[in-house]
């Protein structure tokens, strides 16, 4: 019994090695394939979670960032769902004269007074 056993296994083994080699060439490649794809999914999911831009997509959050590209900076502001870019430029607008008209003031109801100068203070005589 025990030599029938015996052969049993090496035919086993045998029919293992032989059908192995039916195998794809490209199965293995296809693996690393897999596992890179899992390996760049962490990364992206670890890269959101350390610059915090999760935050982007929640509709209660506020943000506001400061950027600055060809002499110019952007502010982009995000209040719930709305987005909102204010372009600043440090160009000079009409040379470097000029005067202080007054002073505005934008009230917690969303109105804007405006305060004029005292006409007597800026005189240049």
């Amino acid at each position: 019994m025990e030599k029938s056993k015996v052969k049993y296994l090496r035919k086993r083994r045998l029919n293992r090695l032989l059908n192995s080699k039916e195998h794809e060439p490209l199965q293995g490649v296809a693996n690393l394939f897999d596992i890179a794809l899992v390996f760049i999914v962490a990364l992206f999911l670890s890269l959101m979670a350390t610059y915090q831009i999760l935050d982007f997509f929640n509709p209660e959050s506020e943000i506001t960032i400061m950027k600055k590209a060809e002499g110019q900076w952007k502010i982009i502001t995000k209040k719930g769902r709305e987005i909102k870019v204010t372009k600043i430029t440090d160009k000079k607008i009409g040379g470097e004269e000029g005067i202080k008209l007054g002073t505005a003031y934008r009230l917690k109801d969303g109105r804007i007074v405006y305060i004029p100068e005292e006409e007597d203070t800026h005189e240049d005589k």
